[in-house]
């Protein structure tokens, strides 16, 4: 049986509420108990050394691409470490091969990431489930706009109807199920 995997993109800023990293706690031990490997950023910052370590207690599997300028971050719990030459080339790598993504609450880094992955999606070139966490509404705003685009015309509904915004870790997984 192929190994089913899912991106994780979420913060590495220092500071930010605990609730956000109990949340991505929770969403990898539910991801882990579904039979799912875990892909991410993979560093000892905020958000990623959080759900790194919420793999390593489990014992799921957990994949982390890293540039090799990050090197020095690098989490030394991870099952593999996958090794790219650039941002662009670790996005890439971080979707290769998973049946979703998902966007934990983070940062512009976090943003990137999915939206370039909703751009994929929209042009047939990514398959996977794409949800964003919305907890306590972190991503409304970004509904916001995306819901702007639609009514301005410069995104379809149906390319908008590819990102879910799935507002607890319960109703997140269920995606995935």
């Amino acid at each position: 049986m192929r190994e089913r995997k899912i991106a994780v993109f979420c913060s590495a800023s220092a500071g930010i509420d605990d609730r956000f990293n109990e949340a991505a706690r929770e969403v990898i031990h539910a991801l882990h108990s579904l039979g799912y490997a875990i892909v991410s950023g993979g560093t000892v910052k905020s958000t990623m050394k959080v759900i790194v370590d919420a793999s390593v207690e489990c014992g799921g599997k957990h994949v982390g691409v890293i540039p090799r300028f990050m090197a020095p971050v690098v989490h030394p719990g991870l099952s593999e470490v996958r090794w790219t030459d650039s941002m662009s080339e670790r996005k890439e790598m971080m979707r290769d091969g998973t049946v979703g993504a998902i966007a934990l609450p983070g940062g512009i880094g976090t943003l990137d990431e999915m939206i370039e992955t909703l751009v994929l999606a929209k042009l047939d070139r990514y398959h996977g489930v794409l949800c964003c966490l919305n907890l306590d509404g972190f991503f409304d705003p970004f509904i916001s706009l995306l819901d702007h685009y639609v009514e301005t015309g410069m995104l379809d509904a149906p390319s908008r109807a590819l990102l879910h915004f799935p507002t607890t870790v319960e109703e997140l997984v269920s995606y995935y199920k």
